[in-house]
């Protein structure tokens, strides 16, 4: 599965298409799938050195499926959009037959006897798997470095000596640099929306529940959410809308019919009210003022739009969330993984250890305390945005720092506004709106009432028609 084949160098602007625009190509038989996987097995091979956002690489199992796509599609039998379009996963969902680490030397043997519920849903609509992605171990982290894990990590595309978040890093990098089409990570406090604000993607959390976690390997039930990482929102709908959906095989999995989240995602937010949170409590990091600068400014290009932007507060300082889904994830996490803690700690990274020590310690009445808070704080938290059409607020209060900032990769990871709205279950896109002075990306969220990432998906869409940073691209 490690070998790649010998390939010529990518030509930029395949691995650059969105799915749209090469689904439109696949369709009409202007592009042929094992081109374009040829194309991105290229440019994993030529930018590996430099990034590692991959652990695993299927280059030979990629273009066995292209063929077999090119084949179908010139028989008739055309599947739909994402048919013949390359995808990579986070290494802590399973494909049967195929290795996952989850970044963690406890796992570096173990071989997957099932395949994600939402990999199978890809896969049955014609996406092709190019491999695994590079993460935290089992998504763990606050942004400390320690350097002791089994794979090298993960270097932003924008700048190599550069943060890409976590715990989706992979997912980030591969993404923003062109060696994914697009990517699925999972995230419990923040880590599909953090590697997107570090790599200048749009990542989503949609809501509790709409995407099934089967096949994953949990960190922590109660608030694990699957979801897609891609270069635009159109994209990042199609990926959701073929995700999406209710499974028996994950209890937590929502039994709701799915929106087809395109409909309606061009027709602009000429009259809607987005609500604006720009307070999040005494105790909130300082923003970094480039960051500021394009929050407000984001604000205005809505407004021109046609939409009335009211302030809005939340019922609890952005702490008071973080401390809950703290509180949960480590006590969760710790009952995934007592066993090992209590037999193999000495494999387990220094991150890891940390968290099953904090869950190790916990009281069961503290976790209680903390699940109770989080349904007062829900309910009066979707009382807020249920008010809105959609919401604006920070994600990350500053731009990816550089790996030997310490203080600040703690600070952008740990200090992110992203928790909350796994504290609530709400949806939150992570989308790029602008570059700092060194031309690294910056982020807000656009968050939604639950189960309508529709609207969230449409506010997006007109903010990012309307703003050239989609044109702007990592130089490698």
């Amino acid at each position: 599965m490690k070998a790649m084949p010998k390939l010529a160098p990518a030509a930029p602007e395949l691995v650059h298409l969105t799915i749209t625009e090469a689904s439109r190509l696949i369709a009409a038989r202007r592009l042929s799938p094992v081109e374009l996987v040829e194309a991105f097995l290229a440019r994993i091979a030529a930018t590996e050195d430099r990034l590692h956002a991959y652990i695993t690489v299927l280059g030979d199992e990629a273009l066995a499926a292209a063929r077999q796509a090119e084949a179908d599609i010139a028989a008739g039998r055309y599947k739909g959009p994402l048919h013949g379009i390359p995808f990579a996963v986070k290494d802590n969902y399973h494909v049967v037959g195929v290795r996952t680490t989850g970044a963690s030397r406890l796992m570096l043997d173990y071989v997957a006897d099932e395949t994600a519920t939402a990999i199978e849903r890809l896969t049955a609509a014609g996406a092709i798997l190019l491999g695994k992605l590079n993460t935290w171990e089992y998504g763990t982290g606050t942004g400390e470095i320690h350097d002791d894990l089994p794979f090298p990590l993960a270097r932003n595309p924008w700048n190599t000596d550069r943060f890409t978040g976590g715990s989706s890093t992979g997912a980030g990098v591969a993404v923003a640099a062109g060696s994914a089409m697009f990517a699925l990570g999972s995230d419990t406090g923040g880590s599909v929306r953090l590697p997107a604000a570090a790599a200048g993607v749009q990542g989503m959390k949609a809501t509790y529940g709409v995407v099934s976690r089967a096949g994953i390997l949990p960190n922590c039930w109660s608030l694990d959410v699957a979801g897609p990482l891609t270069w635009t929102c159109e994209d990042n709908a199609l990926v959701l809308r073929t995700i999406a959906g209710h499974d028996p095989r994950d209890p937590g999995s929502a039994d709701r019919l799915v929106p087809d989240y395109l409909q309606g995602i061009g027709a602009g937010i000429a009259g809607m009210v987005i609500g604006v949170i720009r307070d999040l409590g005494p105790d909130a990091p300082s923003m970094q003022p480039d960051t500021r600068a394009n929050l407000e400014a984001m604000e205005a290009v809505l407004e021109d739009l046609g939409a009335t932007l009211v302030e809005i507060s939340l019922p609890a300082p952005l702490s008071g969330y973080r401390q809950i889904v703290g509180a949960i994830n480590w006590g969760e996490s710790y009952s995934i993984h007592e066993r090992d803690f209590l037999e193999r700690a000495d494999l387990m990274g220094k991150a890891l250890r940390d968290k099953m020590t904090a869950g190790f310690t916990m009281r069961a009445v503290d976790y209680i305390a903390a699940q109770r808070r989080r349904r007062e704080l829900a309910q009066s938290t979707d009382a807020v945005i249920s008010a809105c059409d959609a919401v604006l607020a920070p994600c990350t209060f500053l731009t990816a720092p550089t790996f030997d900032d310490q203080e600040t990769l703690t600070k952008f990871t740990f200090g992110a506004a992203t928790s909350i709205f796994n504290a609530t279950g709400h949806p939150a896109l992570s989308i790029c709106n602008g570059f700092d002075a060194d031309g690294m990306p910056t982020s807000a969220q656009i968050v939604g009432r639950w189960f309508d990432e529709a609207t969230v998906y449409r506010v997006a869409r007109a903010y990012e028609a309307a703003t050239p940073w989609r044109a702007e691209r990592p130089v490698l």
